[in-house]
């Protein structure tokens, strides 16, 4: 690439970082009023049934994923292939969000005996599966905008039509009791993949096209499974640390958990956010890696410090619209999690890279790492105070990240490159830049 053309390609990951940025910001706000009228339709049994099924749902459309979602990025098919890649990675991951919810309820005795009653309705089995399904096909959606580096669409079916499909529900669904809830989420998840597949169509010529061959899902299956492994690692101490919290301190403690945990992960949108437009940008065109990994570091690192010194220093202000007990109680907690945001970027700056970069191995390791210094941390620390389960993420973030600079500053002292396929084209070519 001409050195004349980097500032636009420096443009383009900051504009594609705010546009990943508008969209968490989107589904965060249509999100909370959502739980807002929730609140006021349905009964507390209601929603807190529910929100077993809703975590459930939104774990089985990330494992449904099986890594694909990475590969559409890093891997786009051929020109003349690319609307068989995509046809095949839907089909796959809707029959995994369908199996994997079947699987769930089918284990409900083991670890939920309190939902049964939804196994004894063929009709909400079927209509959970199915849901599970489209929030699946969601997540999949996400990357494919992604990948054409057309994430301003994602901002109109993943956080406008999802937001507001849900949000017109509930209060027309209270017959239902606790499935009006769940049927409104999934609601959400089916306008918003419907609205994707009218934007894949219109903006960026997609058509179905079902067939194997010249897709390199194939060949890419072992990148598919690293980065499938990885997230798992990665997913591990956000599914623990509640249940952690809740054994050594209690049902209320892990409420305030809960509330700081959410402020907290709005805030580290913002790494994640120009971290994906690294991983799009990176994946176009590797040759300028050294660039985009420089630039970016100071994007997020510009970004990030500011955010987290105004949410340390608001931290009660903030917690106060929620309750004063939240105040007094999750402030501490909230603290940590704002000064660990900083090593939460440089963990995902760095998880990008290596993504990148194809250091699988590395990439598998650096998420243990996280995985394993956190929760031991959390299981040691947890008995002393809320604040210490946050002190535990921020260190596990740090340990993970400082890996990862590791293998990336020593990749770079040997020289290596990433071995490029010959064929590298977008996903998908948007029809109005052409």
């Amino acid at each position: 690439m001409p050195r004349h053309s980097r500032p636009k390609q420096v443009h383009t990951v900051y504009r594609n970082s705010l546009f990943v940025l508008a969209t968490t910001a989107t589904t965060a706000a249509l999100g909370f009023l959502f739980w807002v009228v929730v609140a006021r339709f349905y009964s507390p049994a209601q929603v807190g049934i529910a929100t077993s099924l809703i975590s459930a749902m939104s774990l089985i459309s990330y494992l449904a994923q099986f890594g694909l979602n990475s590969t559409l990025v890093r891997f786009p098919a051929a020109s003349s292939d690319r609307n068989a890649q995509l046809t095949l990675a839907l089909c796959v991951v809707a029959g995994a969000g369908g199996l994997l919810a079947l699987g769930y309820l089918a284990g409900l005795p083991l670890y939920g005996e309190k939902l049964l009653f939804v196994r004894e309705n063929p009709l909400a089995v079927a209509t959970f599966a199915v849901l599970c399904a489209f929030a699946a096909l969601n997540q999949l959606a996400k990357s494919v905008f992604t990948g054409a580096r057309t994430p301003e669409l994602n901002v109109l079916s993943d956080g406008l039509t999802q937001g507001v499909t849900k949000l017109a529900l509930p209060a027309f669904l209270t017959g239902l009791g606790m499935y009006g809830i769940v049927g409104s989420t999934g609601a959400g998840f089916a306008g918003a993949v419907l609205c994707a597949l009218i934007l894949m169509r219109r903006r960026l010529d997609f058509r179905f096209e079902l067939r194997v061959g010249g897709t390199r899902l194939r060949e890419q299956f072992t990148y598919s499974l690293a980065s499938y492994l990885s997230g798992l690692l990665n997913l591990l101490p956000q599914l623990v640390l509640p249940l952690i919290v809740l054994h050594h301190l209690g049902a209320e403690a892990t409420g305030y958990f809960y509330v700081a945990f959410q402020i907290a992960a709005l805030l580290n949108a913002i790494a994640y956010s120009v971290g994906e437009a690294l991983f799009a940008e990176g994946s176009h065109d590797p040759s300028q890696l050294p660039m985009l990994l420089r630039r970016t570091a100071v994007i997020i690192a510009a970004a990030q410090t500011p955010a987290a010194a105004v949410v340390a220093g608001g931290s009660g202000l903030i917690l106060w619209v929620f309750g004063s007990q939240y105040s007094d109680a999750a402030r501490p907690l909230l603290i940590a999690c704002a000064i660990g945001s900083l090593a939460v970027a440089l963990s995902a700056w760095a998880n990008f890279a290596l993504k990148i970069t194809r250091q699988l191995r590395q990439l598998i390791v650096n998420n243990a790492v996280f995985a394993v210094v956190t929760i031991s941390l959390a299981l040691l620390w947890a008995d002393r105070g809320l604040v210490w389960v946050g002190w535990a993420w921020g260190l596990g973030n740090l340990a993970s990240g400082l890996v990862a600079l590791t293998a990336l500053l020593r990749r770079r002292r040997g020289g290596q490159t990433p071995r490029e396929p010959q064929v590298h084209t977008p996903v998908l070519a948007d029809r109005t830049s052409s």
